[in-house]
């Protein structure tokens, strides 16, 4: 879908009453931002840019939208939105400036994963779907980076059946891709992104024949090389021994069997004895995959117990993103424009500390010693940092890093939109996922641990940490 639609009514209610107030063309900025790591992890992976450029672009109010518009009342029967308001939308096109954080690219709380900037009433209208296209994906990202890194083997990702619509499914896939999976089940996927596919066949192919070897030897004459043969249906050991002389026909044939699948059971005892049975017939080139409600944790156990196995098919935890069920990233006015041309700051406080925000118009600086990330600091356009370089926690202002002033760094928010225009093609999946990889190379290993990782220092940079800290003795 590529509807102005896919919004909350509220959004569309401060539109008009922006309209009405004479507010349309005030400039303003908003950051896109989320609070905390997901699964109690050490990073997060950005995801879902490209498709929130795409739905920008193509912002249009249809005359079928503005049709259901004009059949919204009030309590008392009158028209929720005016004529004028209404004629308004027809004619609206988008003037935004955005900067984000490239896809693929680490993020940590509080951190700008965009910022948007240009008329509020425009700024209003993009909340929602920026926030539903943003939040999904870089959950989805995270997730399948833990996974993968779990794993240490190949990731085949085959949760379409679980995921929550046709459209999650779809842009689960490209987030899981992004977080470095090899491969998806999800035919749409591979065609839309470009995403490898791959797969197996189900029990219901071996139940739909009387014996077993049967099956097997008929689905390897129709896929003589792409041939991983689900061996559970009955009893795996056996099914391990028919899939062993399914390969020995193939072999005959000048082909080769690719792999068997575990599906259930006590995977790791099992794959140990299928990697013996195999190596033992001959056939030590046949890859074993395991799957079974497969995340994080369970591979870590795998692993720990010796398992055999070479890939890993991750589904239902993967693609719903299981033990987070959102990233509860949030979309937060900071600035508004004056009169003479200043950016004047706002923010929002809360007696929880953590949901008050950061004032002005924001960058993320990441700095680097050799090829190892040190530390991230945020901090306002209008107001740079001094060096050396002092990182505060602004949840805990006693942990404090400081950084050289020669240390190198990389300002990480970069320009993507001008005008409503793209400024430049749509970036390749696979580089987006190798520069997600790249950037997991140079987290220390601490930080990439499941449980209980080691923090790394994201925070602000002192001269805002201090500005911060009086508006909100100010406000209070």
């Amino acid at each position: 879908m590529n509807s102005a639609l896919q919004t909350d009514l509220y959004q569309l209610t401060m539109a008009a009453a922006y309209f009405h107030a004479g507010k349309t063309e005030q400039d303003s900025v908003f950051h896109l931002f989320f609070r905390r790591l997901p699964f109690s992890g050490g990073y997060a992976i950005a995801a879902g840019l490209e498709n929130a450029l795409e739905w920008l672009e193509n912002f249009r109010f249809q005359k079928d939208d503005l049709q259901y518009l004009r059949t919204l009342k009030t309590k008392n029967g009158t028209a929720l939105f005016s004529q004028e308001f209404l004629s308004y939308l027809a004619d609206l096109r988008l003037h935004l400036d955005i900067d984000a954080i490239p896809e693929g690219t680490l993020a940590f709380p509080q951190q700008p994963l965009l910022r948007v900037q240009g008329p509020i009433l425009q700024a209003q209208l993009v909340e929602t779907a920026l926030l539903n296209l943003i939040n999904f994906q870089t959950l989805i990202a995270t997730k399948a980076a833990r996974i993968c890194h779990a794993a240490g083997a190949p990731v085949l990702e085959f949760g379409y059946r679980r995921a929550q619509g046709p459209d999650g499914g779809l842009t689960a896939s490209r987030a899981a891709y992004i977080g470095g999976c090899s491969s998806t089940s999800n035919v749409l996927a591979g065609q839309k992104y470009g995403i490898p596919v791959s797969g197996t066949h189900a029990h219901s192919w071996v139940m739909s024949f009387d014996d077993e070897q049967d099956a097997f030897d008929s689905y390897a004459e129709a896929m003589p090389d792409n041939s991983i043969l689900l061996v559970d249906t009955y009893n795996t050991l056996d099914g391990i021994r028919h899939a062993i002389r399914t390969a020995g026909k193939l072999r005959q044939n000048g082909h080769q069997l690719t792999g068997i699948r575990l599906d259930s059971g006590d995977l790791a005892w099992l794959s140990q004895k299928a990697r013996e049975m195999l190596d033992e017939a001959g056939l030590p080139e046949v890859k074993i995959v395991a799957s079974n409600d497969l995340d994080e944790e369970v591979i870590e156990s795998l692993r720990y117990q010796g398992a055999k196995i070479d890939f890993y098919g991750v589904g239902t935890q993967l693609v719903t993103a299981a033990g987070q069920p959102a990233l509860g990233g949030v979309y937060k006015l900071t600035a508004l424009k004056q009169a003479d041309g200043s950016w004047k700051p706002r923010i929002k406080v809360s007696e929880q500390r953590i949901k008050s925000t950061l004032p002005g118009r924001l960058q993320v600086r990441r700095f680097f010693s050799g090829d190892r990330f040190v530390g991230d600091g945020i901090f306002d356009l209008d107001h740079l940092p001094s060096e050396p370089y002092v990182l505060v926690d602004p949840l805990d202002p006693l942990r404090r890093k400081t950084l050289p002033s020669d240390i190198q760094h990389q300002d990480l928010l970069q320009p993507v939109m001008r005008e409503g225009k793209r400024l430049s093609e749509t970036v390749a999946l696979s580089q987006i996922r190798e520069h997600a990889a790249e950037q997991l190379r140079h987290l220390h290993p601490g930080i990439l641990r499941s449980k209980n990782p080691h923090p790394y220092p994201a925070g602000l940079m002192e001269n805002l940490y201090e500005r911060w800290e009086e508006m909100l003795s100010q406000y209070r």
